[in-house]
């Protein structure tokens, strides 16, 4: 008979849950430390050295995670748009799944609503971020198409929602839909109207499903007597 091939005593523990909770918990320090020296400093000025500084780690550790300062930011914007580090699509997580089980348009909108809102605090100051880099570093300029594109593929999503639960305006086309959702979602409005013209957050949320409503639905008919009063 072969003889049995000796265990190696290290596997279990190198992937044991001891470890694996560790490194969540590293990673977790990075992305905030990252988050807050890019929100704090910049994209330029921000340094794989001061970030992990921030997080208490060495500069290896922070590269060994993440690669480069490029791809660290895509993942501090990942999770400011998911809420968590969890390699769940966005379109796959509960509040897609409440939305998409929603039989009337009123109610799959005020979930959007309020999805829309707690991202767009998240990460509108991240994308300022973004939009300051991308005009001298081509790397962040992909990486804010790349952002774009996203947002398109939500917005797609969104308008499909509403199609399936009521008809679009007549004059409108599905692409046009898609794109006047895609800027009423972008962070970037949410920035100006909430801290450069005052609005809180509410009236945000309020003025974004009402805009939709306005912009992508068919108004009511008029009751007939209201029609009487007018001629």
């Amino acid at each position: 008979m072969p003889a049995r091939a000796p265990a190696h005593k290290g596997s279990h523990a190198y992937h044991s849950p001891r470890r694996q909770a560790q490194a969540r918990r590293t990673r977790a320090r990075i992305i905030a430390a990252a988050t807050e020296r890019f929100l704090a400093a910049g994209y330029a000025a921000t340094t794989m050295r001061a970030i992990a500084s921030a997080a208490g780690v060495a500069v290896q550790t922070v590269e060994l995670a993440f690669g480069t300062k490029r791809e660290l930011l895509k993942a501090v914007i990942d999770v400011a748009i998911a809420g968590d580090d969890q390699p769940i699509p966005v379109l796959q997580r509960d509040w897609a799944r409440a939305a998409a089980s929603t039989r009337e348009v009123a109610e799959f909108l005020a979930i959007i609503g309020q999805v829309v809102r707690i991202v767009a605090a998240r990460v509108a100051g991240l994308l300022v971020v973004v939009d300051e880099a991308a005009s001298t570093d081509q790397e962040i300029a992909a990486l804010a198409r790349q952002l774009d594109a996203q947002r398109a593929i939500t917005a797609a999503w969104i308008v499909d929602g509403i199609v399936e639960r009521a008809p679009l305006r007549a004059d409108l086309s599905y692409a046009d839909a898609v794109d006047t959702l895609w800027l009423l979602m972008d962070p970037v409005v949410f920035r100006r109207l909430t801290r450069d013209r005052g609005w809180t957050i509410d009236h945000f949320q309020h003025w974004f499903t009402s805009s939709i409503h306005q912009l992508l639905l068919p108004r009511p008919s008029a009751p007939f007597s209201a029609r009487r009063s007018s001629d």
